[in-house]
């Protein structure tokens, strides 16, 4: 499977975000990135955007969200043309939480919602009110191999486990032949490839091992990845994509829009398409609110087994403060994460990052927690 970046001038984003109906879909391979959504739902409509705003917002966090923001920006900025959004990916989730809980960004990009001592935190930069985790990016953690002679290569839970936590290292053991029959698999060693910061991206991977492959997986689920050993640790989403196409005979995990020309195995037979991201978040993820109006997303795993689901679904959210201190730049995220969170924007993701859109329910609700942010 092939990922192909979308190059697009702000004419043809503008196009995308006026474009009402269903936009075309990028070429992603074999993928599908064909818009999926809740035909049951009305299209989710931000606020009309106010094109006299100005001033600049300045957010981070998830690399993965990186493509998606590019795109958002390119699109927000062709109608609200006095704003300036700076969107940094070099820290991660993590660094994207940290920073924001320090008050150095309007928002933080990150792929998993606050952890519970995070939400404490948050009270002291948000107020009482304390913050929302809001859904705005659907993709997937596609898992990345390097390995010469073979082309396509399919994978079980169980065996991705046994790989990352080094308990298979070679790519003729005999679980990764069972889950190939017919293809010849050389005896070339394996050298695993994880990210080195905090990574939201690393916590959906471990928690889909952790819940997953319990019996073959020992480690906890963290965003710090928890393997030492023959472990090639990268910087950033594209640090792991770099390290695995440099390498032979390496496999890595990484956001789907991130994985350029990498080759990314199937799991337990499926493919990542928009549609079976779409459909893993509409028969797997359930609200788990941290407080008034939040929208953290909990997985259930064991309910991802069919063959048009994908089985490592990636849920990113934009972390706000339910107050500012700022009423000016509550006002211009309010904007921006407005437009991010409708249909439209939604479809600029997919058309552009190869993301998949997050069903128009679910963007109702986010629309409607955001509207309540002051």
């Amino acid at each position: 499977m092939k990922f192909k970046n979308v190059a697009a001038t702000g004419a043809v984003f503008m196009a995308a975000a006026l474009a009402l109906s269903a936009c075309s879909s990028s070429s992603t391979g074999t993928a599908s990135t064909t818009p999926a959504t809740s035909s049951a739902a009305a299209e989710a409509t931000s606020a009309p955007l106010d094109a006299s705003l100005t001033g600049t917002i300045t957010a981070g966090g998830s690399s993965a969200q990186a493509n998606a923001e590019t795109a958002w920006i390119t699109a927000y900025n062709a109608q609200v043309k006095g704003v300036t959004v700076n969107y940094d990916k070099s820290q991660g989730s993590g660094g994207g939480v940290t920073n924001w809980l320090a008050g150095s960004y309007d928002f933080a990009g990150s792929d998993s919602p606050l952890k519970p001592d995070q939400v404490t935190a948050a009270a002291a930069q948000c107020g009482t009110g304390g913050a929302l985790n809001l859904p705005v990016y659907l993709d997937g953690v596609a898992i990345i191999y390097k390995l010469d002679g073979v082309t396509t290569l399919n994978l079980s839970t169980e065996t991705i486990a046994k790989i990352f936590s080094l308990a298979i290292t070679t790519w003729n053991d005999p679980a990764i032949v069972a889950d190939n029959p017919g293809v010849t698999l050389p005896a070339t060693p394996i050298t695993t490839v994880a990210r080195s910061d905090g990574s939201g991206t690393t916590q959906t991977f471990t928690n889909f091992l952790s819940e997953a492959a319990p019996s073959a997986w020992a480690f906890p689920a963290s965003n710090a990845w928890p393997v030492t050993g023959n472990v090639s640790s990268q910087k950033g989403g594209s640090g792991v994509v770099q390290a695995v196409g440099a390498g032979s005979g390496t496999i890595g995990y990484a956001d789907h829009s991130a994985i350029g020309d990498a080759t990314a195995a199937t799991i337990n037979k499926v493919e990542f398409s928009a549609d079976a991201a779409t459909a893993a978040f509409a028969a797997a993820a359930t609200t788990v609110p941290t407080g008034t109006g939040d929208l953290s997303q909990k997985i259930d795993y064991s309910k991802l087994t069919g063959t048009d689901v994908y089985p490592i679904p990636l849920v990113s959210y934009q972390i706000v403060c339910t107050t500012f201190k700022d009423a000016k730049q509550a006002e211009l995220a309010k904007s921006f994460i407005g437009f991010v969170a409708s249909s439209v924007g939604q479809k600029v993701a997919a058309k552009n990052a190869g993301s998949a859109p997050i069903p128009d329910a679910t963007l109702t609700e986010v629309l409607a927690s955001l509207a309540t942010v002051k």
